[in-house]
């Protein structure tokens, strides 16, 4: 698997929140979720229950997009990271791993009731203002490049 720029790893591994973007019957939805990092797999973590809107909506289409963002009022330090990938519910080892990357960085989620999804990430675009105004960083995971959206793909061969 080819590995995101380190820049774009560093930074969700810093951050904890991720906003969770579904869409059923033409109508879009957002979620906030805490996640943990599976760098090797290239999957965020979280937990979620079946009957979330967010989760219903994802079962009906995988294909998602979301959102990690770091909250400055400074515009020199915006940095932020768009994503699309594809939600899952992990089994067997899959899950193991995921749950241990969850349970690492969210201790307490032991005594949670719910249950644990991935989204494999298949794509990136992340800003970074420090790098300049405007820089972006692409990735696109050769694995899973079927499923990237046009305007991701084009964005990325075109860096």
């Amino acid at each position: 698997m080819n590995p995101p720029d380190k820049r774009i790893i560093r930074f969700i591994r810093r951050h904890h929140v991720l906003t969770l973007s579904t869409m059923s019957e033409k109508r879009p939805w957002s979620a906030h979720c805490f996640y943990a990092y599976c760098e090797k797999e290239q999957m965020l973590v979280f937990t979620s229950d079946h009957t979330t809107r967010h989760i219903r909506e994802a079962l009906k289409n995988h294909l998602v997009a979301g959102g990690i963002v770091l909250e400055t009022r400074w515009i020199g330090k915006i940095r932020g990271i768009q994503f699309e990938g594809l939600l899952e519910e992990p089994h067997d080892e899959i899950y193991r791993k995921a749950h241990i990357t969850y349970l690492k960085r969210f201790p307490f989620a032991v005594l949670s009731n719910t249950r644990l999804w991935t989204i494999r990430l298949t794509g990136i675009k992340m800003t970074d203002n420090r790098l300049g105004f405007g820089k972006k960083l692409y990735w696109i995971n050769q694995d899973y490049r079927q499923y990237v959206s046009d305007d991701l793909l084009e964005k990325a061969s075109s860096t």
